[in-house]
């Protein structure tokens, strides 16, 4: 199950660690590449905004334990809560398991006792839990009074906004693993004209990539506002 989820559910290829522009964030990634089964506390929490790039940390940290031979399983509740708190069974016998957009379940109690068993299974089998939210532990409000205990009892991690510079440089970051280079002006003609997440930057920068193989054109700043124009 490393590397993957039932479901058809895959990690994405390009959610590693070394397409992550940490910034600010060097130490969150840090602690998170140390991950290891059998350190202590066994619960990790880590929270920021939208699309910060909480999912693609989760997913770095199970493509990293595969690497090292590890198992692992990354569980996105924002599409797995509609299936049932049955999907977190069976879990516990990995070493490392990632569960993203727990904010989800918070009010699900159902939800809340499938996840504190989930944390009870590792914990006695010395695996790792690393939780994910958009809020603080304090600010989750979960049904079940031990799981508030629990996650908020564990390494917490804050991921910091990139600042202006620094997504200029995550979106070279991502046009280089691409194969191709992307000039001071062009990304920061993106960054003025399109919405402020990683997300939406990287997406639109696909395309755009896409969009300059068809044409056999460069990445500057006139292509890229007509591409922008016609879309």
């Amino acid at each position: 199950m490393s590397g993957q989820l039932l479901l058809g559910v895959r990690l994405r290829d390009s959610s590693v660690f070394k397409s992550y522009f940490a910034g600010p964030n060097r130490g969150v990634v840090d602690t998170l590449r140390a991950l290891a089964p059998g350190s202590l506390p066994p619960c990790v929490y880590l929270h920021a905004a939208p699309a910060a790039g909480k999912s693609h940390l989760l997913q770095a940290v199970c493509a990293d334990a595969a690497h090292r031979g590890l198992t692992a399983a990354y569980l996105p509740l924002a599409e797995l809560s509609r299936m049932g708190a049955e999907m977190l069974s069976g879990w516990g016998e990995l070493d490392i398991v990632c569960v993203d957009d727990v904010e989800r379940i918070a009010a699900d109690r159902d939800w809340n006792r499938a996840l504190f068993a989930l944390h009870q299974q590792l914990e006695e089998r010395r695996g790792k839990l690393l939780v994910a939210s958009a809020s603080a532990p304090a600010a989750l409000r979960m049904t079940l009074p031990d799981l508030s205990s629990r996650l908020a009892g564990g390494v917490i991690l804050t991921l910091q906004s990139l600042s202006e510079v620094e997504q200029l440089r995550a979106l070279q970051l991502h046009a280089q693993l691409r194969g191709f280079e992307l000039p001071d002006d062009t990304a920061r003609f993106m960054l003025h004209r399109l919405p402020r997440d990683m997300t939406t930057l990287c997406r639109v920068l696909d395309e755009l990539d896409e969009a300059s193989l068809v044409a056999q054109r460069k990445l500057t700043v006139r292509f890229v506002a007509e591409v922008m124009k016609g879309g």
